[in-house]
């Protein structure tokens, strides 16, 4: 299931242009498009999110409830989760640790990973923590010892490299792993959103306002 919207970018005449669709006439200058003369060609905008079962070995991470594109707001909480080398989900919440829900992860972010060598490690690693009897749905807290603890206590364990180093502090992971994935991915969804609203959004650079509303 492919959930890229496909977004657009091209440069005519100036400023550049996103849609979901390439239009017969520029909407900044109204030339014809058909004769091909691009400042710069039509491309599809990166798209950020990913299956979690195509990514092994990794943090990943989705809103607790709804999906990025649709849902995701900056206050809401965000669900961290570990694959497996086979991309199978382990994640930790109020029900205590679960296996493959890899459906509720279809639109999630990658927040690092390991190596294919360390597969055999990251198995082990992981199946010896989700063994612990300590995650339970008695011990769970939404603030205190949620998957965000489970995810941590997981890398503190693996020693992989700055991944783990990060993780000895929630705080120091937060702002080197986690920040830099959801902003860079909070400006598509704001893309998204605005284009949901209006056929074009046309981006200069010279103003204080990145996007102005198209026709």
């Amino acid at each position: 299931m492919d959930m890229d919207p496909g977004i657009l970018c091209f440069q005519h005449c100036g400023p550049k242009v996103f849609c979901f669709q390439l239009p017969n006439d520029c909407p900044v200058c109204t030339c014809n498009l058909s004769n091909g003369n691009f400042q710069l060609p039509p491309f599809r905008v990166p798209y950020p999110f990913v299956r979690a079962i195509q990514h092994p070995c990794s943090i990943v991470i989705k809103p607790t409830t709804g999906d990025f594109l649709h849902d995701y707001r900056n206050t809401k909480d965000l669900h961290i989760g570990v694959t497996t080398s086979q991309g199978e989900v382990v994640e930790f919440d109020r029900r205590g640790v679960r296996r493959n829900q890899a459906a509720l992860w279809q639109q999630c972010l990658v927040v690092d990973g390991a190596a294919k060598p360390w597969s055999e490690h990251w198995d082990a690693t992981l199946q010896q923590v989700s063994g612990q009897p300590c995650w339970t749905p008695f011990s769970y807290d939404e603030d205190s010892f949620n998957c965000y603890t489970f995810v941590l206590s997981f890398l503190c364990k693996l020693r992989y490299g700055n991944l783990s180093e990060a993780a000895m502090n929630r705080t120091v992971f937060c702002e080197s792993f986690i920040l830099p994935r959801t902003t860079a991915a909070g400006k598509y969804i704001s893309l998204f959103r605005k284009l949901q609203a209006s056929r074009f959004y046309i981006y200069k650079p010279v103003s204080s306002d990145s996007f102005r509303r198209g026709s």
